[in-house]
């Protein structure tokens, strides 16, 4: 962008912003040099991860980076993180929206502000800033939300379609992690031990919480801004990838506000969308600009006469393919009315057009899936290493149902959420459905397009689930993730479906037989024409950030994704290790590390012994000081409880200074 070179910038390391009750907020700045003469909006960033050391890296370059372009730049941590004052209890908790708005306040009253501010955040930075934005401080212009959600308990890592998550496992083991590092003393001085103290006291099992609200109640609905769309009265964008958990809340976004809105789904997990992975990196941070300059500055630059949707349409490629093929398309708005809803009827193992379901003869087809029909699932949400992507779907299929099409005389792009109507029986008052749908090439392998997972007993709603009376047949319907995917001509696509989704999903108190009656079952497809508009989109620049904050790498990365079959003890174990680099903050000579060993596993596809089991540690080290916190975590079940063993402990250099366990028990409610 013009002038980009030319700007100069200042950085105010830690700045203290005060709040009604006395406690003390620690942000980092970045200001163009001439902001007290000629104020800018403010763009703010408000998360737990902890701004002097585990994201500096990446603050620095998304935050300089609108520093140079002429706003300021402000990453503040969450009360009870980093270097903040007081104990972070739970995620959107009122206390972090009231604290919220006050840092708006305090923005929009400095000298070098303008007055105006936009909230921007990815996670939980995403969700707060939709949050926020629904209490219409006055101070708020506009918000860019990435992988975020506007519903706490269909889209979040918690549950899915009523089916509890791993992901839930390993968020609140990441989350324990965070909780228990300490402040660093060059920031909060002497007293850091004493509120590092405080914080450890104060760490509590979220999961726990989290396992007693299994059904959508008001624990779930506050905070989830679906609940009142039209309370957000500012201009939103919304991001994802089609490899993160949270793309279905663009769609959702885009059909259900009514202010100017905007959405971006790229081939990504869990990252901004400049990082890239899987797929190609965009100057994501120059569209972020783009956004600002049109509702923070009122530069008429035409951001609000282009296509309200671009996705990225994904070509059939092989299984964790690290650099995604496919094309941009664009919508001028969403939903698009003219999409053509292709429909498939079940027959004997394979799908047929609707035309020739007069064809399908009654039947049923059962399935009892092994607990190992879902190992190479991947992650619930990637985070962008192809080690938690799906793998060949071929794995998997041997323990579910497939239904396969003809190979297509023709390509078929669909864009939005699949429909799998189906009409079921189980054999058991608890049971699940898990449905895929896969792109299987010529040479048979099949890479997963999209999923869906539903806990039959919340067939009618998630806020009273049902429990199911075996034998007794009952219509319902999975809605697959949205997804932007071609399946060329001389393909086949796969509809796959399981009782059983472990580990992606916790398993079923025992295992369940579920038929299917497959004359009553149809698969609906969001056909999506080509486009001419499609051929003259604007091309989005590489990738660009601001300088990164000089740093020196210690030990690199380390991620492994490893199944194991003991065939002497018919033990099987996923075992995940996602470490982190250990690098130095080479301006604060620190240290930091960060390293994640998760193990999921069951014996002999015994449903009380499928077992979670995480572990993080986390290291601190600058010259004497050397802090390191270790948490374990392990989740088992029975077929009326779910079992929390915890430990945190926490070392000075070798010294023990904090221990805890927790051994906790939370009733099943048909989960």
């Amino acid at each position: 962008m013009p002038g980009e070179s030319e700007t100069v910038i200042t950085e105010i390391e830690n700045q203290w912003i005060p709040l009604s009750d006395g406690s003390r907020l620690a942000a980092r700045i970045w200001l163009p040099a001439d902001a007290e003469r000629s104020p800018v909006p403010a763009i703010l960033e408000y998360i737990p991860y902890r701004k002097r050391d585990h994201k500096a890296i990446r603050d620095s370059e998304i935050h300089g980076f609108f520093a140079r372009h002429g706003y300021a730049g402000v990453r503040v941590d969450l009360r009870g993180s980093g270097d903040s004052d007081g104990i972070l209890r739970d995620e959107y908790l009122q206390q972090e929206f009231d604290d919220g708005v006050e840092v708006l306040r305090w923005l929009a009253e400095q000298p070098w502000c303008s007055g105006k501010v936009g909230l921007f955040g990815l996670s939980w930075g995403g969700f707060n800033g939709l949050q926020i934005a629904s209490l219409r401080p006055p101070q708020l212009g506009a918000v860019i939300t990435v992988c975020s959600s506007d519903d706490r308990y269909t889209d979040d890592v918690h549950y899915m379609g009523g089916c509890l998550l791993t992901d839930n496992l390993s968020w609140a083991s990441t989350m324990l992690g965070f909780n228990s590092c300490p402040p660093d003393p060059e920031v909060v001085g002497d007293r850091w031990r004493r509120m590092w103290l405080e914080r450890l006291e104060g760490c509590e099992l979220w999961m726990k919480n989290w396992l007693e609200h299994p059904h959508r109640d008001a624990y779930w609905t506050h905070g989830s801004v679906c609940e009142a769309y039209d309370s957000i009265e500012v201009p939103v964008m919304a991001v994802s990838g089609w490899a993160d958990g949270y793309s279905n809340a663009v769609m959702r976004l885009l059909e259900n506000l009514r202010t100017p809105r905007k959405g971006l789904v790229g081939p990504w997990g869990h990252k901004y969308p400049h990082m890239g992975g899987p797929g190609p990196g965009i100057d994501f941070l120059g569209e972020c600009v783009r956004w600002w300059d049109r509702w923070l500055k009122e530069i008429d630059n035409g951001v609000d006469r282009e296509p309200m949707l671009r996705a990225w349409m994904h070509d059939s490629a092989p299984p964790l393919t690290a650099d995604r093929p496919g094309r941009w398309v664009v919508e001028p708005e969403w939903p698009r009315e003219d999409l053509e809803e292709r429909i498939f009827v079940f027959g004997n193992r394979v799908l047929l057009d609707e035309k020739d379901a007069a064809s399908v003869r009654a039947r049923s087809l059962s399935v009892q899936s092994p607990l190992s029909c879902g190992l190479f699932a991947g992650k619930w949400c990637s985070y962008a290493e192809a080690t938690d992507l799906p793998w060949d779907q071929r794995e998997d299929d041997g323990g579910a149902r497939t239904f396969d099409t003809e190979p297509l005389p023709r390509d078929v792009e669909i864009l939005g959420a699949p429909l799998v109507e189906l009409e079921v029986s189980a054999d058991k008052p608890v049971a699940m459905v898990a449905v895929r749908l896969s792109d299987v090439a010529p040479d048979d392998r099949a890479t997963r397009a999209t999923f869906g997972i539903l806990n039959l007993t919340h067939r009618n709603g998630h806020e009273y689930p049902e429990a199911l009376e075996p034998g007794k047949r009952y219509r319902v319907t999975v809605r697959l993730n949205d997804v932007a995917q071609r399946f060329p001509a001389g393909n086949r696509m796969r509809l796959s479906l399981s009782s059983s989704y472990w580990p992606l999903a916790w398993a079923t108190p025992e295992s369940a037989r579920v038929t299917i009656h497959i004359r009553h079952c149809r698969l609906i497809l969001p056909v999506r024409p080509r486009r001419p508009e499609d051929r003259k989109i604007r091309p989005f620049g590489p990738a660009r950030t601001a300088p990164s904050v000089p740093h020196s790498l210690i030990a690199p990365a380390k991620r492994e994704w490893n199944v194991n079959h003991n065939l002497a003890t018919n033990e099987v174990r996923l075992e995940v290790v996602n470490n982190d680099a250990l690098i130095r903050l080479d301006p604060i000579d620190l240290s930091i590390g960060r390293y994640v060993r998760e193990t999921y596993s069951f014996v002999s596809n015994l449903y009380d012994t499928v077992r979670g089991e995480t572990e993080h540690i986390r290291s601190f080290v600058r010259g004497d000081w050397k802090v390191r916190t270790i948490t374990r975590t392990v989740l088992t079940s029975t077929k009326t409880e779910f079992l929390i063993r915890a430990t945190l402990d926490a070392y000075e250099g070798d010294v023990r200074v904090f221990s805890k366990s927790w051994d906790e028990s939370v009733s099943r409610r048909i989960v």
